[in-house]
């Protein structure tokens, strides 16, 4: 039987949390278990079976979380521990009563845990909170669109209303946003993307002239060598596990730079395999880097410069001299940058010793085809964008790039961040996109660009914005400096929340505030049509549909297709000759639009109904052509810039726990660093610890450090001696979102910097809880 109501949620305090040892092995029978037995318990065998079987294959629909491709040949459980925890969130039948707003207050609802407000069920029903009132209440939902077109008509000019988007909505529904808001005026289309791989969009499309990865999910199987660098696929994206395991026992070497030792990078044990239940696994690592924080660059230039001494010590026989003489700018720029490369900055930048440089240096060479892939431990540096010009550097120099079993592969977190972005949903998108807009609808989109996820923050504390209008997402928790974020998110007039589920964007809001509830991906679109599917874009570039599999969870939501459509309606009426209702009826006439708008989606409606979607052009991949200003991939120079941490202080970045995804906690777990029940922990190194006078267990506070001088301090956090880097600290997100200054951004992508924070811990400020709990 299912859950119907929403469960008793106990909130630990810190003196509940336990510490354990961390696992050295991902995945196994306790992932099984992890999967099967909340879906069993919350949604029941029949919406669990109906649900999770379908999950990422053909005639199924695609997880909502992650945006790890699918491979050709896909099991019956073509699904994760996470990806199971998902499903289960957002396909719960217990919902949200009309009677929940009459007895929960917006200050009572922002008193509570992003845990407690996920558990309370699927919303259900449009609600309005009107200016001077701390209620939400239900509304119809021809009210709700009247509210929100009446508000965002009245405003001096559309710039002073923003659009954001979260990397889950599907692409018919993305398309249709982007056109709804740049047909209202304007290009303020913030979304996830600017958080996450921005830096990569930047630093790839500078060098490559794409900024989507250059590999197929086939290549990890044919590489000789595999860099995984600022990642924890056991957590983020845990079926990336399958395929290093799949290239491991095709004689691939695989390489981890991360600051912190995570199992999924030591050992899997596959739970669809005979030696992943009752065997050791599949080592994954054969050299584990525990990097510095903010080391990664240093280290890319200093396996760069011994290639180049290696080539120089026997020429003609290192560099793929024909692919760089046909294909690339900017070689003898790099060797003369590089002849300087001074090896002690480099050590002391990175915290590794010389000979675990050569050692991956060596690996290199060896390897005739090597895969570099990365995520938000290296795009949330400082120095993101040029660190990630030094990987396209190091891949360049031996021809890894447009080769089987070669490339640069970003891992994108969300399911569709990188659709969205194909569809439109940027503030920068190019003239050649919004030429085709113009020539598609016959009205001249907004050429000026319009604010990120940061500069949205900062325009609403400037009170140069009035109205926030979120398609998914919870952008007040996910941004940086989190008081900054919400007292800015405050001084709104109207703030607009399409989403599945309550989060604590719909608790810090506007003078005026409303809640659309959408449908989610696993649930059946029926619409004037005929039953609808939608489609998304994974990390490798291969679009596909998405099919729902179960009834809605009630006969009021309207899909986001619908939503934007309505809305749309309402807000511009006769504006412009677009046919928002066909839109709603029949989403092939979205398809039919994105075909002629949108490159390399041509035939859109035929090839996505082919037998698993089609895969996007890609030119660096496909025929080692580059889209940059000169026609050729660009090798490039950066200054090398270390982190410089002062005495007493230690680097800090923010991390998922293994119960979470995103800002969505699933609980108070994260069991293969070895916590229970609680979040608020920091994890140092022993010796640090040592060295700070502080002990294993005692609480502290976390003050963060930066030039503006404001206090930023998490208090009464456990500090857990953690085998990590030494010099360097983690805390998870979003909590520890706090201790990073709105300002704090990547240099050229404006992403904010959550893998660099200079922290000091002192004993917690009340003496009261500063106490060791018992350890497991």
């Amino acid at each position: 039987m299912a859950r119907k109501n929403p469960p008793d949620v106990e909130e630990p305090s810190q003196g509940d949390i336990e510490v354990g040892k961390p696992k050295s092995w991902a995945a196994g029978i306790p992932g099984v278990v992890h999967s099967m037995a909340p879906a069993l318990r919350d949604m029941g065998v029949n919406r669990s079976r109906k649900t999770l079987l379908a999950m990422n294959h053909r005639d199924g629909f695609d997880c909502m979380s992650c945006a790890w491709p699918d491979p050709d040949h896909r099991k019956a459980f073509e699904y994760c521990e996470n990806g199971a925890k998902a499903v289960n969130w957002e396909a719960t039948p217990i919902t949200v009563g009309s009677s929940f707003w009459a007895e929960h207050s917006v200050s009572d609802l922002r008193q509570r845990s992003e845990y407690w407000l996920g558990q309370q069920g699927r919303l259900t029903e449009p609600v309005y909170k009107a200016a001077g009132e701390d209620h939400y209440r239900p509304v119809r939902w021809g009210k709700a669109f009247s509210i929100i077109a009446e508000k965002l008509n009245s405003l001096a000019t559309p710039d002073e209303a923003a659009f954001y988007t979260s990397g889950r909505t599907s692409n018919e529904a993305a398309f249709i946003y982007q056109l709804f808001v740049r047909a209202f005026g304007t290009n303020n289309l913030p979304d996830c993307s600017n958080m996450c791989h921005e830096s990569t969009g930047w630093a790839m499309g500078q060098t490559l002239g794409i900024g989507k990865s250059t590999i197929a999910y086939d290549d990890f199987g044919k590489s000789d060598l595999i860099i995984i660098m600022g990642q924890n696929p056991g957590t983020n994206h845990p079926r990336m596990l399958t395929a290093l395991e799949e290239a491991k026992n095709n004689g691939a070497e695989i390489v981890a730079v991360n600051p912190l030792p995570e199992a999924g990078l030591r050992r899997y044990k596959n739970p669809q395999e005979v030696k992943g239940i009752i065997g050791r696994g599949t080592e994954i690592a054969d050299q584990y880097m525990q990097i510095r924080l903010g080391g990664d660059m240093a280290l890319l230039q200093a396996v760069s410069k011994r290639v180049l001494d290696a080539e120089e010590a026997h020429p003609g026989t290192v560099l793929d001299a024909g692919f760089i003489q046909e294909h690339c700018e900017g070689l003898e720029e790099l060797k003369a940058h590089l002849s300087h490369l001074d090896g002690d900055k480099v050590l002391e930048a990175t915290g590794l010793r010389t000979d675990e440089i050569d050692e991956l240096a060596a690996r290199y060479l060896k390897a005739e085809k090597v895969i570099i892939t990365w995520a938000m431990g290296l795009t949330q540096q400082k120095k993101g964008v040029a660190t990630i010009k030094e990987i396209v550097n190091l891949l360049l120099l031996r021809g890894n790039i447009g080769k089987p079993g070669a490339g640069a592969s970003p891992i994108r977190g969300h399911s569709n961040v990188q659709g969205d972005r194909t569809m439109g949903i940027w503030e920068q998108m190019p003239p050649a996109f919004l030429d085709a807009i113009e020539k598609e609808f016959g009205f001249n989109p907004p050429r000026e660009h319009g604010t990120d996820s940061v500069q949205t923050i900062e325009k609403m504390r400037d009170g140069e914005l009035k109205v926030f209008v979120a398609m998914g997402g919870n952008l007040v928790a996910a941004i940086s400096d989190t008081h900054a974020a919400e007292a800015a998110m405050e001084k709104l007039e109207m703030s607009v929340q399409i989403s599945t589920k309550l989060n604590r964007s719909h608790t810090v809001v506007g003078d005026e505030a409303l809640i659309l509830p959408t449908m989610g991906r696993t649930e059946i679109d029926r619409q004037a049509g005929g039953i609808q599917f939608v489609s998304v874009e994974d990390t490798v570039c291969a679009v596909h549909p998405s099919w729902g599999k179960v009834e809605p969870v009630g006969a009021n939501l309207l899909s986001e297709v619908a939503i934007v459509s309505r809305l749309a309606q309402a807000t511009l009426r006769e504006k412009v000759n677009v046919d928002w209702s066909g839109f709603e009826n029949d989403y092939d006439t979205i398809r039919d639009h994105i075909s002629r708008v949108v490159e390399g989606c041509e035939n859109y409606n035929q090839r996505i109904r082919q037998d698993g979607g089609f895969v996007m052009a890609n030119g660096p991949r496909d025929s080692r052509t580059f889209p940059t200003a000169t026609g050729k991939a660009m090798f490039t120079v950066n200054d090398l810039e270390h982190v410089q941490c002062p005495p007493g202080r230690l680097i800090l970045q923010t991390l998922r726990s293994h119960d979470q995804f995103n800002t969505t906690i699933y609980g108070y777990n994260d069991r293969y660093r070895g916590i229970k029940k609680g979040r608020q922990v920091v994890f140092v190194n022993p010796e640090d610890l040592a060295a700070l006078g502080l002990a294993d267990g005692q609480y502290v506070d976390i003050h963060g450090e930066h030039a503006d001088g404001k206090e930023r301090v998490l208090r009464n956090y456990r500090a857990v001696a953690y085998p990590s880097a030494r010099g360097c600290a983690a805390a998870y997100y979003p909590e520890a979102n706090v201790l990073i200054p709105l300002e704090s951004v990547v240099e050229g992508s404006n992403t904010p910097v959550s893998k660099q924070a200079i922290v000091r811990l002192e004993p917690a400020h009340d003496g009261a809880t500063a106490k060791t709990p018992a350890t497991n």
